[in-house]
């Protein structure tokens, strides 16, 4: 090795050393950043204290709330989740979860702890590309995933299920209230 591969080790080090750097400082200021424009507003109920972050053998292990479209984890990654699985699986926002992240990069997801919730019913709605329904007045998003799923049509009467004693924007179909139902309602 000459002085010159010498010298490229060194820089290269010092490259790695400067990026860890920066990359610590920007999740720092990433984290202040979500908690001063997004999590502080909806204290006291928003805390990520309860779940936990761990390793066994090669897998890594992450508790997370289910925050629609994605989850939100210990580690304050935002870890996007297959809306197939989320509208199959009927997840509501604030659902707690597990993600196990295989050394092959194979995620595993599994509900631990569904949130208390709610059953309401109303019709189903279409607004600026996205599938809605308003219930008391609130206007909940639905996955599109879940209206393709369960086959349902604007203007279906839908049952959805929401959380029960927290705030939200999303809501998850329960089913399709069949048309004898919607005669009597």
């Amino acid at each position: 090795m000459n002085k010159n591969d010498i010298k490229k080790i060194q820089a290269i080090v010092e490259f790695i050393n400067t990026s860890d750097r920066a990359l610590k400082n920007a999740k720092k200021l990433l984290k202040e950043l979500i908690w001063e424009h997004w999590i502080k507003k909806q204290e006291p109920e928003f805390s990520l204290d309860w779940l936990t972050s761990y390793s066994s053998w090669e897998d890594k292990i992450i508790e997370w709330v289910f925050t629609w479209e994605e989850m939100l984890g210990t580690d304050w990654i935002k870890y996007s989740v297959p809306a197939n699985y989320a509208s199959k699986s009927k997840l509501v926002q604030w659902d707690r979860l597990k993600l196990t992240i295989k050394s092959d990069w194979k995620m595993l997801y599994k509900q631990i702890k569904p949130i208390e919730r709610v059953t309401k019913i109303w019709l189903l709605s279409e607004a600026n590309g996205k599938y809605q329904v308003i219930i008391d007045w609130k206007t909940y998003n639905l996955l599109k995933a879940a209206v393709t799923h369960f086959w349902v049509n604007i203007w279906d009467k839908i049952s959805v299920i929401l959380p029960a004693t927290k705030t939200a924007t999303f809501a998850a179909i329960e089913n399709i209230v069949p048309d004898e139902l919607k005669v009597k309602s």
